[in-house]
């Protein structure tokens, strides 16, 4: 069977409105179907689609969202087509569990395939890739074994040698909500002030950009996802970027680096609930979790699936074993601490 798509892209909530107007799929009639709202890249999932098709004999019918998709949920309600969504960060998937939005699931697959800090308790939602949020370090001009935790950022001693996305954007909220987790708002706080008066410019661009501007000596250090130096790897004009960088996977030797994940739910107005349930149980199989380590060099989920040879050569790394549902409830607090502390403006500004 041919998998059908329609992709959107839409950057504020009237272009959303716009974009539900203009596109919708049509509601699953038959068993063999299922509606799946995705912000995964077209060209990474639908492959993995496609394979699931073949093995099941179950249709996917799937939107590509660039973003929107928890107020594409909120206004259709009941009445939502979704059976299933994919996400790139937990912290969507809490937002949606949070307005109601998904439902749980109860998997042996899903249970023996995740292990339980990267699922939600209730199964909820489930993890299916993770990626490890590392500091990327010049090569030339900090020494190895200099930097260790996520604290050292804060060190005087790099001021005006840190660059870094916005610290709004998911991936620094989620390393940021563990950290609360586990030392609470008022250190945490104190480590953003820290942090923010060594950064060398306003928090700006992509992970990969920072990595250009550590090879342009803008700044000596960033943080960023590992998984990244992989795709810079295989990208003509980015690899000198990845080239000029090494990764530092901090906190390894205490409580572990800390890592996200993209994942997927089952929405709580699944009319083919039981086609979702198959879907996420394929993705956190060999073959899915495999495909995800080749084409997007992510870490699997799923133990005993290879990483990619570049990112095992990277090097071993111990993971934080605490939950991401934790983790996820610390979000908003996060949030408001990067706007508390300016961190968004600047160092010392």
């Amino acid at each position: 069977m041919r998998t059908s798509s329609i992709r959107f892209w839409q950057t504020t909530t009237v272009a959303f409105a716009g974009a539900v107007a203009a596109f919708s799929i049509a509601p699953a009639s038959a068993a063999e179907e299922v509606n799946l709202y995705s912000v995964r890249q077209p060209a990474l999932i639908q492959p993995l689609l496609d394979a699931f098709s073949r093995e099941s004999g179950v249709k996917v019918n799937v939107v590509f969202a660039e973003s929107g998709m928890l107020e594409r949920l909120k206004a259709e309600g009941a009445n939502s087509p979704a059976d299933a969504v994919l996400s790139t960060d937990v912290g969507t998937l809490h937002d949606m569990a949070e307005a109601g939005l998904l439902q749980g699931v109860k998997s042996d697959v899903l249970e023996r395939n995740i292990p339980a800090a990267y699922r939600h308790p209730d199964g909820v939602w489930f993890g299916l890739t993770t990626r490890a949020r590392v500091a990327y370090v010049s090569k030339d001009r900090v020494k190895p074994g200099e930097l260790v935790n996520y604290a050292d950022l804060a060190d005087p001693k790099y001021k005006g040698k840190l660059c870094i996305r916005s610290g709004k954007h998911v991936y620094n909220v989620s390393l940021i909500a563990s950290m609360i987790a586990h030392d609470g708002e008022a250190a945490t706080k104190k480590w953003l002030e820290g942090v923010k008066a060594n950064l060398a410019a306003k928090p700006q661009g992509s992970d990969r950009s920072q990595a250009q501007a550590i090879m342009q000596g803008a700044c000596d250090i960033s943080l960023a996802n590992a998984y990244y130096l992989g795709l810079m790897s295989v990208d003509a004009v980015q690899k000198p970027w990845g080239e000029a960088v090494k990764p530092v996977f901090l906190n390894s030797q205490g409580r572990g680096t800390h890592v996200n994940v993209s994942g997927g739910a089952v929405t709580k107005s699944a009319k083919n609930r039981a086609n979702a349930v198959k879907l996420l149980e394929f993705l956190s199989k060999d073959e899915a979790q495999k495909r995800y380590a080749e084409d997007n060099f992510e870490y699997p989920v799923k133990a005993g699936v290879a990483v990619h040879p570049f990112i095992a050569g990277l090097g071993q790394f111990k993971s934080d074993p605490i939950s991401l549902a934790e983790v996820a409830k610390h979000r908003a607090r996060a949030t408001r601490l990067v706007d508390e502390v300016g961190f968004d403006q600047g160092g010392g500004a």
